[in-house]
């Protein structure tokens, strides 16, 4: 039985003429019986001997053997989220990163209020693979200047089957625009341009795809979706511009601006994750070098840094955000990825 159980235990006394069928119960090696016979097992694993002896003859008596197994610990899990915000970054290694706070100054200060992997590394060179595997599970290409559709299982294609609300905030794009590279802004940074549920249905991606501008208007109206993926353009995500004005926009137009909201507020379920699709080219490093995504909000551990020796990579970082979304059996190779479940506060 489970540790903390109970049982109703019952005895049968026989014999010939008259005599009493009474019984006193007694227990060795842990737990409790009342007067009746009702055992009330441990907390601990432990084998018990039950024991009911005649009270007309205190030779005569059973016994019992129980088996008491402890209770099994609760498995983490990834807490449910109503609003998941992905933001991604350019081209940088995890050494360039963190502790650099010169560089990164407000990075850090994400770091050292929300959790950071520090065994996280991305999957391929150059940066499209990268884009996918966070959406697809899959590399699908290794080409950067691929504008290929793909029709594959997506995360967005979930969010649309179980009519979840999400939003691609882009800058340097009009609502819905569907087209390739134009300003600032590369198609490759925003896979979901390049999937089959949206860049084949434009009244879909009407209403998925907008402009950034429309990220605070969206804040201000209390109307954040359940998901919502954010594309800086080049000079604002590290690519072109220069790490520090990264981060400058980064604090000035994502954090701060979610700071104000309650969903990222004590008793909240905001999460908000700063993730980076590569490290340099120089580093090959389980395929796309080590690199340091940053996760924050009410239900992130404050200031927990990896203590497992766990391997994540961005199939990993897939699967973590459809199990705070609700979504079960992410796809490819984010199936088989280990959860990040333990930088999230257990309930």
């Amino acid at each position: 039985m489970a540790a903390g159980a109970t049982s109703q235990c019952t005895a049968s006394v026989q014999g010939t003429g008259s005599f009493s069928s009474a019984v006193t119960w007694s227990v060795a090696g842990g737990g409790t019986i009342t007067s009746g016979g009702l055992f009330t097992a441990p907390a601990a694993a432990a084998t018990i001997t039950v024991t009911a002896t005649s009270t007309q003859d205190a030779t005569k008596s059973g016994t019992a053997s129980v088996t008491v197994q402890a209770s099994a610990p609760p498995q983490p899990v990834v807490p449910q989220s109503h609003h998941v915000v992905l933001v991604m970054e350019e081209n940088q290694s995890y050494a360039t990163v963190v502790g650099a706070t010169t560089v990164w100054p407000n990075l850090n200060a994400l770091i050292a209020q929300g959790a950071l992997p520090t065994n996280y590394y991305a999957d391929s060179h150059p940066s499209i693979g990268n884009y996918f595997m966070l959406t697809t599970g899959q590399l699908l290409t290794t080409d950067d200047n691929s504008t290929q559709v793909f029709d594959v299982d997506n995360i967005a294609r979930r969010m649309l089957s179980n009519g979840m609300t999400f939003r691609v905030y882009a800058e340097g794009i009009t609502q819905g625009y569907l087209g390739g590279n134009t300003g600032l802004y590369l198609i490759r940074h925003n896979p979901f341009a390049m999937l089959s549920d949206i860049a084949d249905d434009p009244t879909v991606a009407n209403q998925v795809i907008w402009p950034f501008s429309q990220f605070a208007t969206d804040l201000a109206n209390n109307a954040l979706p359940e998901f919502s993926y954010i594309v800086p353009d080049v000079n604002d995500d590290a690519h072109n511009g220069t790490p520090q004005q990264a981060d400058t926009w980064l604090q000035t137009s994502v954090v701060a601006p979610l700071s104000g909201n309650t969903a990222f507020q004590t008793g909240g379920d905001g999460l908000l994750i700063v993730d980076f699709d590569e490290a340099a080219d120089s580093d090959t490093t389980n395929g796309g070098g080590h690199v340091s995504p940053v996760l924050w909000g009410p239900i992130v551990k404050a200031g927990y840094t990896q203590i497992s020796s766990t391997l994540y990579q961005h199939e990993s970082m897939l699967r973590t955000m459809m199990e705070a979304l609700g979504l079960p059996n992410p796809p490819g190779a984010a199936a088989g990825a280990p959860s990040m479940t333990e930088f999230f506060v257990q309930p």
